[in-house]
């Protein structure tokens, strides 16, 4: 999607979703998700593609933090934050620029 089908709005609505994750997990995705489903496709997308990457992160911190036990969780933890920090950032900037992302690694888990 471009800038010319993508109101501004939508657009910054999808940062601020990206951007939640950093802080909040799954919590911002899905609130904009369950508000705007019906309404903006484009924000509705990127908040499914959001709370997908965020679930798929909570999952992987819950096994980081067992693995903790045989300490390389500890280095797992590292990777993960900051996996999340940059995804999440590079994921605002191209819904701010009306392009769909899809994040890697993320499960598809809500359709």
């Amino acid at each position: 999607m471009n800038t010319e089908t993508a109101p501004q709005e939508d657009r910054i609505i999808a940062l601020l979703t990206h951007l939640g994750g950093i802080f909040f997990g799954f919590i911002p995705s899905l609130i904009v998700w369950l508000i705007k489903k019906d309404s903006s496709p484009f924000v509705a997308g990127q908040a499914q593609e959001a709370l997908n990457f965020q679930i798929t992160m909570l999952i992987a911190f819950a096994i980081a933090y067992v693995l903790i036990l045989v300490l390389i969780g500890i280095f797992l933890l590292w990777v993960l934050a900051i996996a999340n920090l940059v995804l999440c950032i590079v994921a605002g900037v191209k819904a701010y620029s009306g392009e769909s992302y899809r994040y890697p690694f993320a499960l598809r888990l809500i359709r």
